[in-house]
């Protein structure tokens, strides 16, 4: 390994803004065992599957109905 490197010429990381962001976010026990059931299904980590899912909630402006009882 050397002392020094020299990263004058370096770039930035073209995926940069692409990166995600570790938040803590609180969900229900049974929405996280829906979501976990659901990605073994289809062979994907869980947490990929939820960000998948409000992605594409995002995306499509999708609102949400909300019914208090």
């Amino acid at each position: 390994m050397r002392d020094d490197y020299d990263f004058s010429k370096s770039t930035q990381n073209p995926y940069a803004k692409k990166l995600k962001k570790q938040v803590t976010i609180r969900l229900d026990e049974d929405t996280i065992a829906y979501f976990k059931d659901l990605a073994e299904k289809k062979d994907l980590p869980y947490q990929s599957l939820i960000n998948l899912y409000l992605r594409d909630c995002a995306q499509s402006h999708k609102d949400i109905k909300i019914e208090w009882q």
